[in-house]
């Protein structure tokens, strides 16, 4: 089974989103709007399948990555989140959550062997 296919997004946080998302802005030319900053990508040469990478800065105070206390969190891309959150289950990882489904795919968070919340996501690729 495939597993993580590629980073999805970083989170991270700091004391103030709007200035951080600002300088990014200014300084390294992010395109930057109230998420953070969403990179386009095609997934091989030639690919007409559309994919993106989120940089999201987060409030230092948000909730979000909770039950960890790091001040990041990493969102990896997978294939078959289901049949992947089973498997982890009977490897004895932590599911923190259920998997949630948006338009733009599904979400589930796990924690890691050093108590890093980590994010996987299910992208729903466009054409």
């Amino acid at each position: 089974m495939k597993k993580v296919t590629g980073i999805g997004g970083i989170f991270f946080k700091c004391k103030d989103p709007n200035k951080v998302k600002e300088w990014y802005q200014k300084h390294l030319g992010l395109n930057t709007n109230e998420y953070g900053a969403t990179f386009e990508w095609y997934q091989e040469a030639g690919s007409n399948k559309k994919s993106v990478t989120q940089w999201n800065p987060f409030k230092e105070t948000t909730k979000y990555f909770e039950p960890s206390t790091k001040e990041f969190m990493i969102n990896y891309r997978v294939e078959n989140l289901e049949a992947l959150v089973e498997e982890l289950r009977k490897e004895g990882v932590t599911i923190v959550d259920n998997i949630e489904t948006y338009d733009f795919g599904k979400f589930v968070h796990i924690i890691d062997v050093e108590g890093n919340k980590v994010e996987l996501w299910e992208p729903i690729d466009k054409e």
